[in-house]
């Protein structure tokens, strides 16, 4: 199956209700590692890229990096760009042949943000591609975007208004987690998830992933979080690999054993999740 579209690996898991691992790749290091953990778990897999990342890069090397890689292997992998404000941005990564973009209008009125995360929307399926919205902000920045503080709740029924209005996949509700590392035990809203999930009958997001507990995360995937992100472990399994390798071994200089060993902790993060997640062997 190799690269797909966002609802081939999304649909099987809102139905029988398992969670895909959504992870903010960084290079090719961690791409490669996220592939092979998901090859070796037959997982369905989200390759996602911050704003931040593509810029640095350039979407089409991440685009052409990713294609080569995820086609060497037989699971479902898609490719997603996260949490963009910038619709030029949206459109190039569509044009590129990217499957999805989250387009993060939260920072925008509610009028705004409904114009144009509709406009990306019906650009998107020229393209083949879907999109994700959101309208509140989650707390906590990651990678430049968002603020410390989540954004002011609404009524979950203008949430069902935008979802049903501009015709995205699928969307983020604002349930109270938070984007970097938890200070505190967060309070989740199961009830806001359950409520926008019998409402618009869609696949959910579940942002702010790392560092809940197991129970959380089955909670919400219950619910319908079909989508988890990954970010922040993800970050802080790349770079401890590298401090601790170095460390480990200072007189050695051979990088190709140190990129080694760096990608099999990325995998074994991956087949964490995969296994908690309960999409270990669903690809």
């Amino acid at each position: 199956m190799s690269v797909v579209v966002l609802p081939a690996v999304m649909d099987p898991a809102f139905k029988h209700k398992f969670g895909v691992a959504a992870f903010n790749a960084i290079d090719d290091v961690t791409l490669d590692g996220l592939i092979r953990g998901a090859e070796e778990s037959s997982s369905p897999m989200i390759i996602q890229i911050s704003v931040k990342t593509y810029k640095f890069w350039g979407g089409k090397v991440i685009k052409d990096t990713f294609t080569t890689m995820a086609e060497r292997v037989p699971v479902p992998i898609t490719l997603h760009l996260d949490h963009c404000p910038e619709p030029d941005i949206a459109q190039e990564s569509l044009e590129l042949g990217w499957n999805s973009v989250l387009f993060d209008g939260s920072a925008l009125s509610f009028d705004e943000n409904f114009r144009i995360t509709k406009e990306i929307t019906a650009l998107a399926a020229r393209f083949g591609a879907h999109v994700e919205g959101e309208l509140v902000a989650v707390a906590g920045v990651e990678d430049g975007v968002g603020g410390e503080n989540e954004g002011r709740l609404i009524p979950i029924e203008q949430e069902v208004e935008f979802i049903k209005g501009t015709g995205i996949y699928c969307y983020a509700p604002p349930i109270g987690t938070a984007h970097g590392f938890y200070k505190s035990a967060p309070d989740i809203r199961y009830d806001r998830m359950q409520k926008t999930v019998e409402a618009t009958s869609m696949p959910m997001v579940l942002h702010g992933g790392s560092g809940l507990t197991d129970e959380v995360y089955r909670r919400l995937i219950a619910l319908g979080a079909a989508k988890v992100n990954i970010s922040t472990d993800l970050k802080k399994t790349y770079a401890e690999g590298f401090r601790t390798y170095l460390e480990a071994k200072p007189a050695e200089y051979d990088p190709l054993k140190l990129i080694g060993s760096v990608r099999d902790d990325v995998k074994r993060m991956a087949q964490h999740y995969f296994r908690l997640f309960g999409s270990e062997g669903q690809a």
